[in-house]
């Protein structure tokens, strides 16, 4: 069947670098979408364990549509019987780029319509009571090509589970975890984020470094389609379950100038089960130490957007500047709206992706430092 991972925009090669790792090489990117082919395996496995993707989308079909009848003509010969069952419930969304059709909810009413048809037609039923599994539709018109979609995933993937408080900016689970695959970063180097708010880039980078799937503590409405039976489910479960890898030999490290931040995250961290891999401690940046001679600073910093005052991102940045200089030896990634970083920092970044965090227009400016010679990783002394 044909499959969509779904990204935030910038995140498509780290998504297609997860569906590769995962054995599905044969794929298609556009913007904000890698499509592959898979099985009802694949859907179970994707939604358990990537950790860049928003959600994964089966595509029913993909045709030009100029206008109302052909949309309704080319969606009702689409094979909505094989997937949805007599009591499914099927809401329709849609959305509609630079294409003759539209409106909107136009759009989304001619394609439930049609689905409606089709199934009076497949399956000799004239009433759906839409009281049993949800396949929620997708309709999306670019161009004038429409792409019809059910959506396996419900909320989207970074609704981990563990994250059951938020404080003020939090960045998505989705978008940590694809800028610590943008570093580089690997369990055997230290990891810190000196602006750690609730937690989530320390305890993404646990779960990376551990090897455990994201979505495991969570359930997503394909679990009821007769198509991916529950034995798929509980097979992938386990899978997942068996590549996870042992505890960190040494915690990531997270601080943050507020208190009732550090205590979410740390309450975080214990609901995600990494509460021995991470350790979070009120801090400011000023005061900003580390002896490990290299590693990984990861962040994503106050810019003005949604926090504080605008007049004191200037003054911080600089404070944060002073403090970077002495990790000379580190490698430094850091996210941030804040169009004047590269000048406070006094250097330009050695490369710059643009990402969006949530509609917040943002560069990823990353300063890989040097090469640390390689030692073996300390070892945790055996528990009695």
């Amino acid at each position: 069947m044909d499959l969509i991972a779904t990204s935030t925009f910038g995140l498509e090669a780290v998504v297609g670098r997860e569906l590769k790792a995962l054995g599905y090489a044969e794929q298609r990117t556009e913007d904000g979408r890698i499509g592959f082919r898979g099985d009802a395996t694949a859907i179970a496995r994707t939604n358990l364990r990537l950790r860049s993707a928003d959600r994964v989308l089966v595509r029913l079909g993909e045709f030009e549509a100029r206008d109302f009848g052909v949309l309704f003509d080319r969606t009702k010969a689409l094979p909505w019987s094989d997937w949805l069952t007599p009591d499914a419930t099927f809401p329709v969304r849609g959305k509609s780029v630079r294409s003759q059709l539209h409106s909107v909810p136009d759009c989304q009413a001619i394609v439930k319509k049609a689905i409606v048809e089709h199934l009076k037609q497949f399956t000799r039923t004239t009433w759906f009571p839409e009281n049993g599994p949800e396949f929620a539709v997708e309709v999306a018109l670019l161009k004038d090509r429409a792409t019809l979609t059910i959506d396996t995933t419900g909320p989207g993937l970074h609704k981990r589970g563990y994250r059951k408080l938020v404080g003020a900016a939090p960045i998505k689970e989705t978008l940590a975890a694809g800028l610590l695959q943008l570093s580089h970063w690997n369990r055997d180097r230290p990891l810190l984020d000196p602006f750690c708010g609730s937690g989530t880039i320390a305890i993404e980078a646990a779960l990376l470094g551990r090897n455990i799937a994201p979505g495991l503590d969570r359930t997503f409405p394909a679990e009821r389609w007769p198509l991916v039976p529950q034995r798929v489910w509980d097979e992938a479960r386990a899978e997942a379950r068996d590549l996870a890898l042992p505890p960190l030999s040494e915690p990531l490290l997270g601080s943050d100038i507020d208190s009732s931040a550090i205590e979410l995250a740390r309450r975080h961290a214990a609901q995600a089960g990494v509460e021995a891999d991470v350790r979070f401690e009120k801090g400011d940046v000023r005061q900003l130490r580390t002896h490990r001679k290299y590693g990984c600073l990861v962040t994503n910093p106050p810019y003005g957007e949604r926090l504080g005052d605008a007049d004191e991102i200037g003054p911080l940045y600089d404070e944060m500047a002073r403090a970077f200089r002495r990790l000379d030896t580190w490698s430094l990634y850091v996210l941030t709206a804040y169009s004047e970083f590269e000048r406070h920092m006094g250097r330009k970044a050695d490369r710059r992706r643009k990402l969006y965090n949530g509609r917040i227009e943002c560069a990823y400016y990353q300063f890989p430092g040097p090469r640390p010679p390689w030692q073996p990783p300390p070892q945790r002394p055996r528990e009695e």
